[in-house]
């Protein structure tokens, strides 16, 4: 009898990049269910081991267990390894541990390599990924240095692992502390708000994850040469520039007005910084006034820049978005950046991804709400830090029930692998269909 031909599916690099982080996610929960990984050496629920994992693989901050308090040093250790991987990217941590073996790497790794990374062509991205691995451990160590003067001060020798932990957690975009066995359960950096070098050593950390790999490509290759950069990175810094400052003086001067000068400035520029998408904050935000935590809402939800450490819509999708609202203002037929005109399909993603983060954003706040019985803005600010992988909370997250956990849970994954990435794995077809309907106008507006 003749052999029956097999015909084998290969995945597409969507579906790998989310498949590496799901199994991620479940090796991380996995370790983290076991004995001597919590504090109290008894097996910890599945449940809570995913949460905890999920929101570090997707470097969100999220906890329903104070990092602390209640994971040993290896469930610490754990959640670090998951934190790193997560920001650095499933696929760019793989290749890498490819590299060092001295395995070649494969069309179709370099493939996968792109997408994860956004980088324009194929061409260059090992050596590409080779930079940025070690840039990115360069950096955590200098602030793991430069804030270690200040942890060993308050705590001895652990305040060594406390640098690099919060450097990485910073770095990463991740929001996890260890401030719970000294300060207070779920307090965050909330005891160094007077405090110059974690501040500002902690923002800088968050700024430098999130404002995107090829912006760090573009900085070693062409310095202060702003104009010879990327498009792209030119968009990201400009976008992220704005989106600190404007935001930091509106909660200078209608937030946190009693607080002393020097405080107030260090206080109103991290707060307009963690949001995109850090987690760590040094004020309570369940203080903010309803305009303020709308602002923080508006800056979980952009995030950071593509092919970064952070999370959510990203801020070259909102300056598209923006400037495409300038454009059909100013009667224009293209959307225009630093005099180079940006493509129609271009603009057409960045309305997905909003009309998707939107969706998530008030569908999840929805079914919490309905399912807790709590507020609908309270339930808004969580799921926001969710889909945007942020991890500040009004304190709502360690009180749900499995249900609401389980959304928070899809927010995330959702929020970190990239809703279009997730649609383009589920739905995409090998063939596309090349012709087109009919054109006929319709009114908008």
């Amino acid at each position: 009898m003749p052999d029956v031909p097999t015909v084998k599916k290969q995945l597409s690099t969507f579906q790998i990049i989310i498949l590496g982080f799901a199994g991620l996610i479940l090796a991380g929960a996995f370790l983290l269910t076991l004995p001597f990984s919590s504090r109290g050496g008894a097996f910890t629920p599945f449940g809570d081991a995913l949460f905890t994992s999920t929101s570090a693989v997707c470097v969100t901050g999220l906890v329903v267990r104070d990092t602390a308090t209640y994971w040993s040093p290896f469930g610490q250790l754990v959640i670090l390894l998951l934190i790193q991987i997560g920001g650095m990217g499933v696929i760019t941590v793989a290749v890498a541990f490819s590299l060092l073996s001295g395995r070649k790497i494969s069309l179709l790794q370099r493939s996968v390599m792109q997408e994860a990374l956004a980088a324009p062509a194929v061409g260059g991205i090992v050596r590409l990924t080779g930079f940025l691995i070690r840039t990115a451990l360069a950096i955590e160590l200098i602030g793991a240095v430069l804030m270690m003067p200040v942890f060993c001060r308050d705590f001895g020798l652990s305040g060594i692992w406390m640098a690099v932990f919060h450097s990485v957690s910073a770095f990463c975009n991740a929001g996890f502390d260890l401030m719970g066995t000294e300060v207070a359960p779920f307090a965050s950096l909330t005891a160094y708000r007077s405090e110059p070098l974690i501040n500002i050593t902690v923002m800088l950390l968050i700024v430098t994850g999130g404002i995107g790999f090829l912006t760090w490509d573009d900085v070693r290759k062409n310095g202060r040469n702003f104009r010879r950069y990327r498009l792209q990175s030119k968009v990201a810094l400009t976008a992220t520039g704005i989106l600190i400052l404007v935001p930091a003086l509106y909660l200078f001067f209608f937030e946190f007005t009693s607080l002393p000068p020097g405080e107030r400035v260090l206080t109103s520029l991290f707060q307009s910084v963690t949001p995109r998408t850090a987690g760590f904050n040094t004020a309570d935000l369940t203080l903010l006034s309803g305009a303020g935590q709308s602002v923080v809402i508006v800056l979980m939800l952009i995030g950071g820049s593509p092919g970064s450490t952070a999370g959510g819509m990203k801020t070259t999708t909102a300056a598209v978005l923006f400037a495409n609202v300038c454009a059909v203002f100013g009667r224009r037929e293209n959307v225009q950046f630093f005099e180079r005109r940006i493509g129609q399909e271009t603009v057409s993603a960045a309305a997905t991804v909003l009309i998707m983060y939107l969706s998530l954003f008030f569908g999840g706040a929805l079914t919490i709400s309905l399912a807790e019985g709590l507020p609908m803005g309270t339930c808004l600010f969580e799921t926001a830090s969710a889909v945007g992988t942020v991890g500040l909370s009004l304190g709502l997250t360690p009180t749900l029930g499995p249900l609401s956990r389980t959304v928070l849970i899809a927010l995330m994954f959702l929020g970190r692998v990239g809703g279009l990435t997730f649609i383009y794995a589920a739905f995409s077809e090998p063939g596309r269909n090349l012709s087109r309907l009919p054109l006929e106008k319709i009114t908008v507006g």
